[in-house]
């Protein structure tokens, strides 16, 4: 029997509510094919995944692991699913994430609750009131046999064959199947080799952009050669925030966590974290373009995933002189509220704050990302070499959100904290993450939602980097 749940019609009502009002209905109705059900069900060891579409798309599905996922890759759609939740817990399937991975390509996760393998993957045309319907049959299987499943090609599905169903699904090349209209072409995540980087023994205020190609130079050099080509691709970062001329714009990059197939926490009514965020996100943004003293920068404007390190390397790109991460936690005391401000450190300042930390920093593997030969070199190299005046800088930064977000809401006790969000990692950029509430506490999931709170919420952060700035150039200017 398929996978279903009920739920109460209020839930469903205040999730459209919450849609309506956070302007998130941007479900992209105008791509080629929209998703209007997925389904899961269980029969004789065997996990059927079915998901139906409006339209006949191209599909690429692979494994990955640590932890086991089903990956499917496809041109960019739209969703219309029905008003209930998604499945979860059935057979080896234990819930899925979707949205879209990059301009063109949307991607479902099927996260896994244990190794399984991809028996079948094909396509049906519609029948009676079903349309096109993509078919993935799971069945348990070893790790190491998942592992080996991992390392084959992706299987490619590229238009809607009958007759398959009882066909096991082998990879195809598209030279042997007539293909469907034209799609984006969707290549498996790029894997780069791990490099064993050693401690550098440089000047920490050489902290800088590392480049992929001389990373594993770097590290296989002794400590001279080292701190020669360190050097060459290092540059340098200011003691504090440089005198800019008065008509110069400060540059601040505002950050909407999660997106796309990385929705984040989901809050007591079901509405995502990715959206809360980016709603924030919008509303910051426009107040402080609108003061004609800065130039702010969105890493996203819409329900798209963004890797952690590309984040970062927006920011730097962008000159940025500071950056802002929005984001709203959840947590199984429902009566724990208020926002919190976050900065980096190795140590984090208590048990939540380390819990959260880590948590974050699995946003890439939970949009199904393969990070298990990723080079550590810059996460190292950025640790090591954190500029100290950048994080104090930090710290004084976040000092002015806590002092002008108080005067406007209720904050988190020790509101304040520390702790080693990846996000955070610009050694030469001020950054701080701001928590903005608690989703699992129904007045912050509440207050969230309202375009009058956002408004307030936001003018407080500019209030505070107006002061941190004017604080800059009076030092500056001593």
């Amino acid at each position: 029997m398929w996978y279903r749940i009920k739920i109460p019609t209020i839930t469903v009502v205040t999730l459209v509510i919450a849609f309506s009002v956070l302007g998130f209905a941007r479900l992209g109705f105008a791509a080629d094919s929209i998703v209007t059900d997925v389904r899961v069900s269980e029969r004789a060891e065997r996990t059927r995944v079915v998901f139906e579409f409006t339209r006949d798309l191209d599909f690429k599905v692979f494994t990955l692991a640590n932890p086991s996922r089903v990956v499917v890759d496809m041109p960019e759609v739209g969703w219309r699913l029905p008003p209930r939740p998604l499945p979860s817990r059935v057979g080896v399937f234990e819930t899925l994430r979707y949205g879209l991975y990059k301009p063109g390509n949307s991607r479902v996760v099927v996260d896994l609750r244990k190794p399984a393998a991809i028996k079948k993957a094909f396509l049906l045309e519609p029948s009676g009131p079903r349309g096109f319907r993509l078919v993935i049959d799971l069945t348990s299987t070893s790790n190491a046999a998942f592992q080996r499943q991992v390392k084959s090609p992706a299987i490619q599905i590229v238009s809607a064959r009958p007759g398959l169903i009882d066909t096991p699904t082998v990879p195809v090349s598209s030279k042997t199947v007539a293909k469907a209209p034209t799609a984006p072409a969707i290549s498996k995540p790029e894997v780069i080799s791990r490099t064993a980087v050693s401690k550098p023994s440089i000047d920490i205020k050489s902290a800088a952009k590392l480049t992929k190609k001389q990373a594993p130079k770097a590290a296989a050099s002794t400590p001279s050669q080292e701190l020669k080509k360190l050097a060459s691709v290092f540059r340098p970062a200011p003691r504090k925030p440089a005198l800019r001329p008065a008509n110069d714009k400060r540059t601040i990059v505002v950050d909407s966590g999660h997106g796309g197939a990385d929705p984040g926490t989901i809050g007591r009514s079901g509405v995502y974290e990715k959206h809360i965020t980016l709603a924030m996100a919008r509303e910051l943004t426009k107040q402080l373009n609108a003061t004609g003293r800065f130039r702010a920068i969105m890493t996203r404007d819409r329900d798209i995933f963004i890797p952690l390190r590309k984040r970062v390397k927006i920011a730097r790109d962008s000159d940025a002189d500071l950056f802002i991460s929005l984001h709203a936690d959840a947590i199984k005391d429902t009566k724990i509220h208020g926002p919190s401000v976050y900065t980096l450190s190795e140590n984090a300042s208590d048990k939540e704050a380390a819990t959260l930390a880590e948590k974050e920093n699995k946003s890439d593997l939970i949009a199904g990302m393969d990070l298990s030969h990723e080079s550590e070199d810059v996460a190292n190299i950025l640790i090591d070499l954190a500029q100290r005046e950048s994080m104090n800088q930090s710290v004084r930064f976040a000092t002015q959100v806590v002092n002008e977000l108080k005067r406007r809401t209720r904050l988190l006790r020790n509101t304040h904290r520390f702790a080693g969000f990846a996000v955070l990692k610009a050694p030469d950029i001020p950054s701080v993450l701001i928590e903005m509430g608690f989703l699992s506490n129904r007045n912050d999931e509440r207050l969230l939602q309202t375009s009058a709170y956002r408004k307030k919420f936001s003018s407080g952060i500019v209030e505070a980097i107006d002061t941190y700035f004017s604080e800059v150039e009076e030092a500056n200017n001593q």
